[in-house]
C-alpha cells in the first residue's frame, strides 16, 4: 500500500525539498499544501505527480477542506509534516501584540488545528508520523525575533506533550529544528555574507533528510545541521552565559 505524505508550505524551500525527498522513496503519495497554486503544480508536474491542496492554513475553513479531500482522494495518512511557517522581525516595544498573534497565527495555531482535523485519518492509518518543523529558535532566543521564537517554543512543547498521548494510538510525532537554513522567507543576507557566520549555514535539502528520519525511521528529535543541537545544551545548562554571548550582538 503507498505512503500518504501531506507536507504543508510545499510551494517553496524546506517544505518543497522535503516533497521532492518523498518523491524519490518508492510507493510514496504526495499531498502538497501551500497557498500559491502555479508553485504547487509545476512542483507535482517535476516530481511525477501529487494531489494539490491551494489554501490559507490560517482560514478557518481550511482543515476541514484539507481532511474531506484527502479522504476522497486518498482514504489514508501515513505521514503528517507541518512546515509551514514565517517569521517576521520586530522588538515588542515598535511590532506589539500584533506581531506575535500574526506569528503565531500560522507558525503555531495553524498546525494544531490541522493536526486535529488530521489525526482521526492518522490513527486509523497508523502507524503512522506526525513531523513538526520547529527551529534552532524554539530552543534559544534572540532579540527582534521573538515573536518567531516564542511561536516555536510553543510548537516543541506542544509536540513532546502529543506525543506522549499518541504514541498508544501508533501515531509517531517527531521534532526537526533547522538552523540557519536560506529560504525565500528567510534569506537570511547578513548571515550567509559574514565571514564567520557563513560557514553555519545549513541547506533545505539537509532539513528534509532530517524530517524523513523522523517521519520514517522514528526519531525523536532532529537538528538540521546537527551540531545545532549544541546551543540547546548550552542554554539549558548555562542560561546566564548564553544571555551575556547574546547581549553582544542585540
Amino acid at each position: 500500500m503507498p505512503r500518504v505524505v501531506l507536507v504543508t508550505g510545499a510551494s517553496s524551500g524546506i517544505g518543497a525539498a522535503t516533497a521532492r525527498r518523498f518523491a524519490e522513496m518508492s510507493r510514496t503519495e504526495l499531498v502538497l499544501v501551500a497557498r500559491r497554486e502555479a508553485r504547487l503544480e509545476a512542483l507535482a508536474h517535476e516530481i511525477g505527480g501529487a494531489t494539490v491542496i491551494a489554501a490559507d492554513l490560517t482560514a478557518p475553513e481550511t482543515p476541514s477542506h484539507i481532511a474531506a479531500v484527502l479522504k476522497e482522494r486518498h482514504g489514508r495518512l501515513d505521514v503528517l509534516v507541518n512546515d509551514a511557517g514565517a517569521g517576521w522581525s520586530g522588538r515588542f516595544a515598535e511590532a506589539g501584540w500584533a506581531n506575535v498573534a500574526k506569528t503565531m497565527d500560522l507558525n503555531f495555531n495553524a498546525q494544531v488545528r490541522l493536526t486535529e482535523a488530521l489525526l482521526p485519518l492518522l490513527r486509523r492509518s497508523a502507524p503512522s508520523s506526525i513531523v513538526n518543523v520547529a527551529s534552532t529558535a524554539g530552543r534559544v532566543a534572540r532579540a527582534g525575533v521573538g515573536a518567531y521564537s516564542a511561536s516555536k517554543f510553543a510548537l516543541c512543547g506542544w509536540t513532546d506533550a502529543l506525543h506522549q498521548e499518541e504514541r498508544r494510538h501508533g501515531v509517531h510525532v517527531g521534532l526537526v529544528l533547522p538552523g540557519y537554513v536560506p529560504t525565500e522567507g528567510f534569506p537570511a543576507d547578513e548571515i550567509r555574507h559574514h565571514p564567520i557566520w557563513r560557514w553555519f549555514i545549513g541547506s533545505d535539502r539537509g532539513v528534509a533528510e532530517a524530517i524523513v528520519d523522523c517521519a520514517v525511521h522514528g526519531r525523536a528529535e532532529r537538528y538540521s545541521p546537527r551540531y545545532y543541537g549544541l546551543a540547546a545544551v548550552v542554554r539549558a545548562a548555562a542560561p546566564g552565559l548564553v544571555r551575556a554571548v547574546l547581549d553582544r550582538t542585540s
